[in-house]
């Protein structure tokens, strides 16, 4: 009798194992990694390299450059804030370009006094229309950095620092620690400061190659976790041959809780809209959305609107709810199978990215300057849309499955939230749609079990 129970008891336990993994791998499905490591950008990095120009009597100086080398995330207005923590007791005599946003305590100087005197200063961009004797190359644009692949012209930023009480060579200065770099926000994770090989400049005649005294690298990664604990955008789609709309996960960005948080979205027929926008809150630069099921800034529509013989045609719309945001040079990533048949593409602009080298199912589209390059905010004007004509693929090509629909969409770097797969509109004989429920009523009746068994 009890080696019968015993049996019973370790059935219990492995069936209990099993319950688990398929639980956990369930969940790895379905939630968006936390990490850094982007699969679609792999190398994707901002670096910040501090290049010494000259020695001066107490220190040198230096001009340091941001290059986002992020395929398609860009750093948009407020824009970019850099900071560090001084190894020793430097101080900042001067500045151009850019300029700290405290002076720090500086009474220790008599006569000359230096431009911040904080052990952790931190840098901002200056704005445009800066007086020119105050600015360097790649400076001024308000801390707005753009992409690598829609605006490798400006795709950096600088400015020049003149450093004191930091020792006068290679031997006896000490490079910054502590780097932090919001952009405009957190997200931002910069490692330590390196010494690499000395920047060389070659001269405008190209005759002539000049270096840095000496130069140190600083490389700081994206998380979309870390930059903000809710997503920012979703995906609704829809098809010509399905009456469905399925419409962005309730709650997918938050939940309308006007009651508790008043404030937290607006009523578009609200008549005192323009006065709530207007509130001072604005610069904050926290969304105010319009109330929506879904509470998302963002929400991009994928609808597949026609089929010919030998192309099938696809609407894309962005849509912005965001009553405090103007979208400027935005852009979206879109992973789709049939990418490498893509034949024309009307009002976006459009560049293949290739992250697994030999497949080509990844897009990056963004607008057409001076035309919809700007994504108004929450409005009548606050959308943009494109039309995408696709060859068709004998051998891969079908509706079935929702095989017409995106795998992955990103907008502005961030990972869109994709409805659950067995919402997606389907053909009308289609007979894979009970078998998804199946699968996820099993998984739902397994992991009812494991919670019983702990309670047990």
């Amino acid at each position: 009798m009890e080696f019968f129970f015993t049996s019973i008891a370790r059935s219990i336990t492995k069936l209990s194992s099993y319950a688990i993994l398929l639980v956990l791998l369930f969940s790895c499905s379905i939630f968006t990694s936390t990490e850094a490591y982007d699969s679609l950008d792999p190398e994707g990095n901002i670096t910040i390299k501090w290049d010494v120009m000259s020695w001066t009597p107490d220190g040198y100086v230096a001009v340091v450059t941001m290059f986002n080398f992020q395929q398609y995330r860009h750093i948009q207005a407020p824009g970019w804030s850099l900071g560090w923590t001084w190894a020793k007791k430097e101080v900042i005599w001067s500045m151009m370009g850019g300029q700290t946003t405290e002076q720090g305590d500086c009474s220790r100087y008599k006569g000359n006094t230096p431009h911040c005197c904080k052990k952790d200063p931190l840098v901002v961009d200056l704005l445009p229309g800066t007086p020119y004797n105050q600015q360097i190359a790649n400076c001024c644009k308000g801390g707005v950095i753009n992409s690598w692949v829609q605006d490798p012209a400006n795709a950096a930023s600088s400015f020049q620092v003149s450093v004191g009480g930091s020792g006068t060579t290679n031997k006896t200065v000490k490079l910054p620690k502590n780097f932090t770099l919001r952009a405009p926000g957190p997200g931002y994770t910069c490692g330590p400061a390196k010494i690499v090989k000395p920047t060389k400049f070659t001269t405008a005649d190209q005759r002539r190659v000049t270096q840095a005294l000496m130069t140190w690298n600083v490389t700081c990664t994206y998380s979309q976790f870390l930059a903000q604990k809710t997503p920012t955008c979703c995906v609704s789609l829809s098809s010509f041959y399905n009456d469905t709309i399925v419409s962005c996960p309730t709650c997918t960005c938050g939940c309308q809780n006007n009651l508790t948080h008043p404030g937290s979205c607006v009523d578009p027929n609200n008549p005192y809209l323009a006065s709530v926008v207007q509130s001072p809150g604005k610069n904050s630069y926290q969304p105010l959305v319009q109330c929506t099921s879904h509470m998302c800034p963002i929400r991009v529509h994928w609808h597949v609107k026609l089929n010919y013989k030998d192309y099938w045609r696809v609407k894309i719309t962005i849509t912005n709810f965001n009553y405090r945001m103007n979208y400027t040079q935005w852009n979206l990533v879109v992973q789709h199978p049939n990418f490498d048949n893509l034949t024309q593409i009307f009002s976006f602009n459009y560049k293949s990215l290739t992250p697994y080298a030999a497949i080509n199912d990844t897009a990056m589209l963004w607008g057409v300057k001076f035309y919809n390059d700007l994504l108004s905010q929450a409005g009548p004007l606050g959308n943009v849309q494109s039309e995408l004509l696709f060859r068709k693929d004998k051998a891969t090509f079908t509706f079935d499955k929702g095989w017409a629909f995106p795998r992955r969409i990103y907008f502005n770097g961030d990972n869109c939230v994709m409805p659950p797969p067995d919402a997606y509109p389907w053909l009308p004989n289609a007979s894979s749609r009970p078998i998804v429920s199946l699968l996820y009523s099993i998984l739902t009746i397994l992991a009812a079990s494991v919670i019983v068994l702990a309670y047990a």
